[in-house]
């Protein structure tokens, strides 16, 4: 049977997470006069938590998250030149170039025609569907899936639609919560490859210990047991 590789989107194939670092280090800088940056950074973590069930993952709702974070550490005081510049952040988070990280094009060239190469990725629609055009990168693959969350069901629907056993299923991301644990309980494999910036939310503290699991320090290490 033919087997499906699939490749998580940001900070896996392209640079994602140090763009919302420096985003929200300029919103904080633009809330110091309410609150001490790494005070602010910890009120905007918890709007986003809160608000992940409605708003799902992505800039615009990293946006509407600043806004609601600067009302509430303002007393509702910060005017609409603030959250004009709030917007403005958000606007240049969502037009930043893309840049693909080392060894992808090598590996995407390497494997296509191999297997079935799929992007499974979580996030904004609108937003993937931008930065998946501008990567170049949509050529190698066989399938683009932007999934609202990445839990076993989202990958088990995955698995369904490309009719493939979950045995002949990798799963190759950054993200040990989102892009392995859950493709490991649905019986696929995961290529864990940790990049140096990671979400809080993304974080997990334990030892993965599966036979279905291997980590790599760089993209290009998968071609030793998949080339």
């Amino acid at each position: 049977m033919e087997h499906v590789i699939a490749f998580d989107a940001d900070d896996t194939l392209w640079v994602n997470e140090p763009y919302f670092r420096e985003t929200e280090d300029k919103f904080c800088a633009l809330m110091e006069d309410f609150l001490p940056a790494h005070t602010t950074g910890q009120e905007l973590f918890k709007v986003e938590m809160n608000n992940l069930a409605l708003y799902g993952y992505g800039v615009k709702g990293f946006m509407l998250s600043m806004v609601e974070t600067a009302i509430q550490v303002s007393g509702g005081t910060m005017g609409l030149d603030g959250i004009e510049k709030i917007l403005n952040l958000g606007k240049e988070l969502l037009e930043r170039d893309i840049e693909i990280l080392p060894g992808v094009v090598e590996v995407l060239q390497s494997l296509q025609g191999k297997y079935r190469l799929v992007v499974a990725t979580k996030g904004d629609l609108l937003d993937q569907q931008r930065k998946l055009a501008k990567s170049g990168l949509e050529q190698y693959f066989h399938h683009i899936e932007i999934m609202s969350d990445k839990q076993e069901s989202d990958y088990l629907k995955l698995i369904k639609h490309l009719d493939v056993d979950p045995a002949h299923f990798t799963m190759i991301g950054n993200s040990l919560k989102s892009d392995i644990l859950p493709v490991l309980a649905v019986g696929g494999h995961g290529i864990h490859v940790p990049y140096h910036t990671t979400w809080a939310h993304e974080v997990v503290s334990h030892k993965v210990e599966h036979e279905n699991f291997r980590e790599v320090e760089e993209l290009s290490e998968v071609l030793s047991f998949l080339d």
